[in-house]
């Protein structure tokens, strides 16, 4: 036996391919926001003075407590390769903070700092309540079948993160599919660059200069960006506690939208974390979804207004062999860039062709980790369980005239997408539990799916009750079904039992 420690470096040069990963998708969310809340009408002393260095508060101080957690991993099981979890704005929570709180929000109180407080208090009580989810995260996790989870995480691979990004690849061929091809000789060829140049900061590098080359980004985007550049402190804030009387008053109408949305969060972490156990690194669930959530307060201490979560793109850096010194950075980078204003500079410099083929990796590994950390048996319950967020995908990119646009497809679009993780998940569990013929194990998931659709997590745009009395009846019918198939299992078993003995003894 081998007692020698081993060595777990701070930053290895694996480290900056998987930084340049998480920084692109962080950086994405906060163009997101900033283009957002500008064209809102929120003043840039508020989007650059209060928002995004307090969101940025919450991304740093994640990301070092994941790099200390994938320490103490390495330290226990004597480890060199432990991947730390990425971490940052959960992209799906801050859309729904943007247009399901910050806008109504504003359109009630027709000021944009009041409408900025109550957010930040919606934000603040988000947080507190995963924090409080992540007492039951384990169990949850161990009840939950791991090919349903990791079914709905590869399904917002395929769809949100692969397919997104494939698309945005494809917008100006020439500086995409260079940066493609870069990506997928360095990452899936495993072919060394000169110079051990990593291959995701070749890809953006020649990216940009063809981009500029060939006049798709300008000198005056670049001068805009700048423009905003300046210095902005981090400061402590009572506007979450100032918001919680508006949150509670006036605004009240908006906490229906945080409860379905937490829990969400709550479950997208979960996923992320059972992910990166299926690949070698385990963490403890309950930790991660605490973090999450005093993350999310934390930042909402300093103006933040946007829920945090472990990422999907943990696989990725996995993939790339990265260890705790890609989080260290990126902690340190988004900070100071928001607290320069340099996220506006990098977004205008940088075009989204170059940088997208990363995430198009990302995706792919895991959809690719979702079927080779499963049995073989168990892969019509991943592919299922992937299928809602097809529907979701579809649902969200046409979300003015949803109805309208895919009607004709199929009516059943919108309902399939709406809640789709816990579609997602529930078809998967019911799935793995036909194919062991865990008939109770059925019952009870489609009665769970029964639950969530008459409260609206399901199938249905808000919460209320009998939200989606079709869906509901529907599950109830199935559960009856399956009731059936529990009791015809059981009454078999009961006379094969007999035969059986009776052929022994013959």
């Amino acid at each position: 036996m081998n007692d020698q420690s081993v060595h777990y470096p701070w930053f290895k040069r694996q480290d900056l391919d998987a930084f340049f990963a998480l920084f692109q998708n962080n950086l994405a969310n906060f163009v997101v926001i900033t283009v957002t809340m500008l064209g809102m009408g929120f003043p840039a002393s508020i989007v650059f003075g209060k928002v995004i260095p307090g969101t940025a508060v919450a991304v740093m101080a994640g990301n070092l407590y994941y790099s200390f957690m994938a320490s103490r991993l390495a330290k226990k099981e004597n480890r060199s390769d432990v991947t730390a979890l990425s971490y940052g704005i959960s992209t799906p929570v801050m859309f729904v903070f943007l247009f399901g709180v910050l806008a109504p929000a504003l359109a009630l109180t027709n000021d944009p700092d009041l409408a900025w407080k109550i957010a930040v208090a919606a934000a603040f009580i988000s947080g507190l309540i995963e924090a409080m989810v992540s007492l039951t995260g384990n169990w949850i996790r161990d009840h939950l079948p791991r090919p349903a989870l990791l079914g709905a995480l590869a399904g917002v691979a395929f769809s949100f993160i692969a397919g997104e990004m494939l698309f945005h690849t494809f917008a100006i061929p020439i500086v995409g599919l260079v940066a493609l091809a870069i990506i997928l000789v360095g990452f899936v060829g495993k072919v060394v660059f000169p110079f051990r140049m990593p291959a995701s900061l070749l890809a953006v590098v020649v990216g940009t200069i063809l981009a500029f080359a060939l006049g798709h980004q300008s000198p005056g985007e670049v001068s805009e960006g700048l423009s905003n550049v300046g210095f902005y402190p981090i400061l402590p804030s009572l506007a979450a506690f100032d918001g919680m009387t508006l949150l509670f008053g006036t605004a009240v109408g908006l906490l229906g939208v945080l409860l379905p949305i937490t829990i969400y969060n709550a479950i997208e972490t979960m996923n992320n974390v059972e992910a990166m156990a299926a690949v070698g690194d385990s963490y403890d669930v309950r930790e991660c979804q605490a973090v999450d959530g005093t993350g999310t307060m934390l930042g909402a201490v300093f103006g933040g207004l946007f829920p945090t979560t472990v990422y999907i793109a943990t696989i990725g850096s996995k993939e790339m062999g990265a260890g705790r010194g890609y989080s260290i950075l990126n902690a340190f980078v988004i900070l100071a860039a928001a607290v320069t204003g340099m996220i506006a500079a990098l977004s205008a410099l940088i075009p989204l062709a170059a940088i997208a083929p990363v995430l198009v990796f990302v995706g792919m590994s895991m959809v690719a980790a979702a079927f080779s950390t499963t049995s073989s048996r168990y892969f019509p319950a991943v592919a299922l369980a992937m299928l809602p967020y097809l529907a979701n995908y579809t649902m969200t990119r046409f979300n003015n005239p949803a109805g309208d646009v895919v009607a004709d497809i199929s009516e059943g679009i919108v309902p399939l997408g709406q809640g789709a993780l816990f579609t997602a998940i529930l078809l998967g569990a019911v799935t793995v539990s036909i194919i062991d013929r865990e008939w109770r194990r059925a019952v009870i998931f489609t009665l769970t799916a029964a639950v969530f659709s008459f409260a609206g997590f399901m199938h249905a745009p808000a919460l209320a009750w009998n939200a989606a009395p079709d869906f509901t009846a529907g599950y109830l019918a199935v559960a009856v079904f399956f009731g059936f198939c529990a009791w015809q299992h059981r009454h078999q078993a009961q006379f094969e039992q007999p035969d059986k003995q009776e052929r022994q003894v013959s």
